[in-house]
């Protein structure tokens, strides 16, 4: 009796233990994982297919398993790091543990891996991106006259500007894309403001914050950049317009909108206009959200 009670108390904990699976997501990282005699997977296509199913049995268990993505080199790196040998599932187990704590995740939530894949790889751009603004805004030191922190002072300026933005922009769902171009990696962000039944701005509080990071970047260094909003609204034609990103935001002419949303940015060639998009020059954002301040 109190074997099949232990029995039935492990089976519980099992099921409230929240897991996490590591994912090599494509090809090439995979191969680079069986020069470990450890992992015995030689197909990947088989192995995606075997990891489903797991996790799809530990869905039907009532099982919580976040997944997120196993870099072969990060990986590598991390055991280096640590003293322990790559080539034990041991190690691949801590280092997913890292990875739980630290890195990118999503929840599984019944979606076919397809379609898990790409969001948490979008997931981990974002997250990498987030992390490569915010390390060269706390780089830009303080004003040398004032001793303010510029990177904080640049957040502060941005996350002013979103909100004007956001306020001066009609109904409807809005998508605002801002990218820096004057760093090495040019950096993109991309943020969803929906207004729910009631009218209020839904945001996800992870893409605002990577997004006024990224606009606050744009900010501190004085560009080049962009930012363009396009607003869809049941029964309206869409709007689309935007601001240059020069130390603060100068509005785009209808004309440079239509030019930047109607030009191939790989051949230069142009893109027929859509149909019922207004292009258009923005509403003043007025002084609450000062568009240019100077050191």
């Amino acid at each position: 009796m109190a074997h099949t009670d232990h029995q039935t108390m492990r089976r519980v904990l099992r099921r409230e233990i929240a897991g996490t699976i590591a994912l090599l997501t494509d090809e090439h990282d995979f191969r680079a994982m069986r020069r470990y005699r450890s992992f015995t997977f030689d197909d990947h296509t088989t192995y995606l297919e075997q990891v489903e199913a797991v996790l799809r049995t530990r869905a039907s268990q009532g099982s919580h398993t976040t997944v997120t993505l196993f870099d072969p080199e990060d990986y590598a790196e991390f055991c280096a790091e640590t003293g322990l040998n790559p080539d034990a599932p041991s190690s691949r187990t801590r280092f997913t543990a890292e990875l739980a704590a630290t890195g990118p995740t999503l929840p599984y939530d019944g979606r076919p891996l397809s379609d898990l894949v790409p969001a948490l790889v979008d997931e981990a751009v974002r997250q990498a991106t987030w992390e490569y603004a915010s390390t060269l805004l706390a780089r830009l030191g303080s004003c040398a006259s004032g001793g303010e922190d510029l990177g904080r002072a640049a957040f502060v300026r941005a996350s002013d500007l979103l909100v004007r933005i956001l306020e001066t922009a009609g109904p409807g769902n809005r998508h605002l894309v801002c990218s820096v171009s004057g760093t090495p990696e040019t950096l993109v962000a991309v943020l969803h403001a929906d207004d729910d039944a009631d009218g209020v701005t839904q945001l996800d509080e992870a893409e605002a914050l990577e997004f006024t990071t990224v606009l606050a970047l744009g900010l501190g260094i004085g560009g080049p950049g962009g930012l363009v909003m396009r607003t869809t609204a049941p029964g309206t034609a869409d709007r689309v317009y935007g601001w240059r990103i020069r130390g603060g935001l100068e509005p785009l002419t209808a004309g440079e909108v239509f030019d930047a949303y109607c030009t191939d940015v790989e051949s230069g060639d142009l893109i027929s206009p859509e149909s019922d998009v207004d292009y258009c020059a923005p509403p003043d954002l007025g002084t609450q959200g000062p568009t240019s301040h100077q050191h």
